[in-house]
């Protein structure tokens, strides 16, 4: 036995609804399709390079994050004319609103000079590599993103500077 149906429907109402509307799925395709294409993030770091002053900069940092993700960032600094004290520094305003749990290798010493956190690893020879690896976390106070510079100093005298922009996603 049927039951009957609710006040207000009836069987005419069944028959001219046309059946279920096709724009759940169609709004969900949009969204994976979306998602493959990277427009949220999470797509592998592209590697930028700059050359100058007889330093190599190369940076892989993510270009799209969402709040509260992990990301890693690698700086590699290859010198080809000696440095006597090979910093690596990271201006204010690229790591603003962000978490930074690990540097590695460590620095010999750690300051904070013109805008920029300062990492310095001593001297450096022609050829030497210094791979700089630094994992962090972005806060959930941070929408839009952030820019900066990465940059390579000897001493105080700056070899080459890479802006870097993070676009972060809610």
């Amino acid at each position: 036995m049927q039951s009957p149906a609710p006040d207000s429907i009836n069987r005419q109402n069944e028959r001219n609804s046309g059946g279920p509307s096709p724009l759940p799925i169609l709004f969900l395709g949009a969204i994976l399709t979306a998602g493959l294409a990277g427009l949220f993030g999470g797509q592998s770091d592209p590697v930028r390079e700059v050359r100058d002053n007889g330093t190599i900069l190369s940076v892989r940092a993510p270009t799209t994050l969402r709040n509260g993700m992990l990301f890693e960032t690698v700086i590699e600094v290859t010198p080809t004319r000696p440095a006597g004290d090979l910093v690596i520094a990271v201006s204010d305003g690229l790591w603003r609103e962000m978490t930074i749990n690990t540097t590695m290798p460590a620095a010999q010493e750690e300051s904070h000079a013109h805008g920029y956190q300062r990492f310095s690893f001593g001297k450096a020879a022609p050829g030497d590599v210094l791979r700089f690896k630094v994992d962090g976390q972005i806060n959930p106070p941070l929408f839009a993103g952030s820019s900066g510079e990465i940059a390579v100093f000897d001493g105080e005298h700056k070899l080459v500077g890479l802006p870097v922009r993070i676009r972060v996603l809610p």
